[in-house]
């Protein structure tokens, strides 16, 4: 484990917090009414209010040294978004084997050994999700884990959400936005927007 701390550094917290002597649980909390919340399903729902009231939509991309430009991942037909299967391989190649795993049980190091044989289901699976507008109901699932910042324990906007979803997700996401960002004009896209 020491010799691998510098490319493993999961490992090595993950050691050391085994050894910690307990966890501490999440603190009592304050609800809108101010008052105090301490049965585990009601502070979920606290924090579950507020992280809702404050969401902000705002996107991040799955990897940022991947060498794929997602833009060449999608090509058009007849108008519509064709997903390659060539640019699911890629994204496929590029996850980070270091993550956690995710609700649908299935680990980032599994999928990126298996890029080769996952690409063309995937890439099938996601050009029907494109045209139908459905996302298969395992994607939807997320483990939201609320980590404290910084202030009271008590209140709930003293915490921020880290959320964990499917990797096939993530890398549907990626290619949503990289139509978006073609057809729209923003930042990094190649085409110029409609309405110039």
């Amino acid at each position: 484990m020491a010799t691998s701390v510098k490319d493993n550094k999961k490992c090595f917290y993950k050691y050391i917090n085994g050894k910690r002597k307990g966890k501490a649980n999440l603190s009592s909390l304050l609800d809108e009414g101010v008052n105090l919340v301490t049965a585990d399903e009601e502070k979920a729902e606290v924090l579950n209010a507020f992280f809702a009231s404050v969401f902000s939509g705002k996107t991040t991309c799955l990897q940022d040294n991947c060498s794929l430009g997602l833009v060449g991942g999608v090509r058009e037909q007849n108008g519509l978004p064709i997903i390659q299967e060539e640019a699911v391989r890629e994204l496929l190649r590029c996850l980070d084997i270091h993550k956690s795993m995710a609700p649908d049980g299935i680990h980032p190091r599994v999928m990126r050994e298996l890029a080769d044989e996952l690409a063309k289901p995937l890439s099938i699976i996601y050009q029907q999700s494109w045209l139908t507008g459905e996302v298969p109901d395992d994607w939807k699932l997320a483990n939201v884990t609320p980590i404290h910042r910084k202030g009271g324990r008590e209140d709930p906007s003293n915490y921020r959400p880290v959320s964990l979803t499917s990797v096939p997700d993530k890398i549907m996401e990626q290619f949503i936005l990289s139509v978006i960002t073609q057809f729209t004009g923003w930042p990094g896209s190649q085409a110029q927007p409609a309405w110039v």
